[in-house]
């Protein structure tokens, strides 16, 4: 059962083809990294452009390096929040005039949905209950899943995202765009010396990482930072420090048998490695390519829907806030 996978939620155009659920046949993404790191962010009018301009092409090469045609083709599972809402128009209404024209079901998937099914991406073996600590520019929640389509949300950040947070803290430390790989990189090469303030929220499982943000601003303003490498390190610490401990928390308290660490920050090394060595039940990543905005994931998740009886008609809307529970 091959599913067309289309991913335009943020800055990345992609396309896949998913063969039930597991099996990567493509996983094509056109990045605009470049274009939006001269502004220091994302800019939503010129990520909708350059998805128009990008989605036709993506979508071909991901059919053809997949070697399949549309008759081939089972559905399309497209993203249809949460999001910027013209980044996702374009995903949604490629999507739905294929639909048409093909004749072929169409099933919307919650972005964050979707990066949790990367964590089924090459066929791994997965038990509920589980936890998923779902890290991005854009999320920070710690989600308890007791089967397919079934979720139960723990906590949230009640501020900044983790990966907000670092492309604010690498601005602050002159690191550039995107910030999450730069304050990583410059972290290499510092230690975890300066003392960060760590937001703990007793008795949740939310986060909140605005204050240790605002607490490296004004360490920086005061002049009291000689290293950026050892500013990011210690960043980095305050950060990971909080997600693992509360992560690992969660999962304890709800008894479950598996944790899985997905979204874009999830490719962070540093974060990788502290959960797993921290946690005494068994930790999944995915492969870093798969943490990132792709299309695989979506089309995963379109597996399952689709399995479920869960399709959607042409009147299929993009909700840029779309809740996951």
């Amino acid at each position: 059962m091959k599913i067309l996978g289309i991913e335009t939620s943020c800055d990345e155009t992609a396309a896949a083809v998913v063969e039930d659920g597991v099996r990567i046949l493509s996983n094509q993404i056109a990045s605009q990294v470049e274009i939006h790191a001269r502004y220091g962010g994302i800019v939503p009018e010129v990520a909708s452009r350059q998805h128009i301009l990008a989605i036709i092409p993506t979508i071909e090469q991901a059919m053809a390096k997949a070697e399949t045609t549309w008759s081939d083709l089972a559905g399309i599972a497209v993203t249809n929040g949460p999001g910027l809402v013209g980044s996702l128009l374009v995903g949604a209404n490629a999507a739905k005039a294929i639909s048409l024209a093909h004749r072929l079901p169409i099933t919307g998937v919650n972005h964050l949905e979707g990066h949790i099914y990367a964590s089924w991406l090459g066929n791994h073996s997965i038990h509920f209950p589980l936890v998923c600590l779902i890290v991005s520019g854009g999320h920070s929640d710690l989600v308890l899943m007791r089967g397919h389509g079934d979720y139960i949300v723990l906590g949230r950040t009640r501020d900044d995202a983790s990966g907000e947070a670092f492309d604010k803290a690498a601005r602050i430390l002159g690191l550039g765009y995107p910030g999450g790989p730069a304050i990583e990189q410059a972290a290499r090469n510092g230690t975890a010396s300066i003392q960060l303030p760590r937001a703990w929220l007793k008795g949740t499982s939310d986060f909140s990482f605005s204050g240790v943000k605002t607490a490296l601003l004004r360490l920086v303003e005061a002049g009291k930072v000689s290293s950026s490498a050892d500013a990011a390190a210690s960043f980095q610490e305050a950060v990971i420090d909080v997600l693992v401990t509360k992560a690992v928390a969660a999962a304890q308290e709800r008894r479950v048998k598996q944790i899985l660490l997905v979204g874009g920050v999830a490719s962070n090394e540093s974060l990788r490695k502290r959960l797993t060595e921290n946690s005494s039940i068994p930790v999944l990543v995915p492969e870093p390519v798969l943490c990132t905005d792709n299309a695989a994931m979506i089309a995963a998740c379109g597996y399952y829907h689709f399995q479920a009886g869960r399709v959607d008609g042409l009147d299929l809307d993009v909700v840029a806030s779309l809740k996951l529970a």
